[in-house]
């Protein structure tokens, strides 16, 4: 049986909602963060890297969203997050997800990890002032060249529509009002609507 390390309202929220979707048989077994659960030695045996999420398949383990999310679409064909044949299709999917994951979370983790890239204080504190800006440029993007609609790829629901919907849920914390940007607002209004989607926000309280 799969099994999804998950923690509420991280980047792992998008593989628990796709999980889902795919009408997978899965447990789901939450990470605290505030306890520093994910530095514990039994959490780092399965992921070295301390973070969330981590998929325990029955061939191994996978890390990292944009490759949970498309193991989730391969293996679960037919179902709402099913990854298209055609080539072309599905690489723009993973053209979107991959922005989201090595710009966008990058912009939002300078709010709370900037000890990451500075140990200068003034310097972390520059970092964070400038969350706001970078993640409103971000999705000024999506907005206006990235995002299809309805969903993001179309007419055709996929892996980058919870993905998209975890960062979208980050912007207000970021700083950001979300209806400055009206076609990403709305998808993340139906989002809310899905039965995934429901579940999986009740699931993490």
């Amino acid at each position: 049986m799969l099994r999804l390390y998950f923690s509420p309202g991280s980047c792992s929220q998008a593989s628990h909602i796709a999980l889902e979707e795919a009408g997978a048989v899965y447990e789901a077994e939450r990470i605290d963060f505030a306890g520093q659960q994910q530095r514990s030695e039994e959490f780092l045996r399965f992921n070295p890297k301390g973070r969330v999420p981590a998929l325990v398949t029955e061939r191994g383990i996978i890390t990292e969203s944009p490759a949970i999310l498309t193991y989730i679409g391969q293996r679960f064909a037919g179902t709402p997050v099913s990854l298209p044949q055609d080539p072309f299709e599905f690489a723009r999917i993973q053209s979107f997800n991959a922005y989201l994951c090595s710009t966008v979370h990058v912009a939002h983790a300078h709010k709370r990890r900037g000890s990451r890239w500075a140990d200068d204080p003034a310097v972390i504190e520059a970092m964070t002032l400038k969350v706001a800006s970078n993640m409103s440029d971000c999705f000024e993007l999506i907005e206006t060249t990235m995002f299809t609609g309805p969903w993001v790829m179309g007419e055709t629901y996929s892996i980058a529509d919870p993905y998209l919907l975890t960062f979208t849920g980050w912007l207000e914390g970021d700083g950001v009002d979300p209806r400055r940007f009206p076609k990403v607002y709305a998808h993340s209004q139906r989002m809310a609507e899905r039965l995934a989607v429901q579940k999986v926000l009740s699931t993490a309280g």
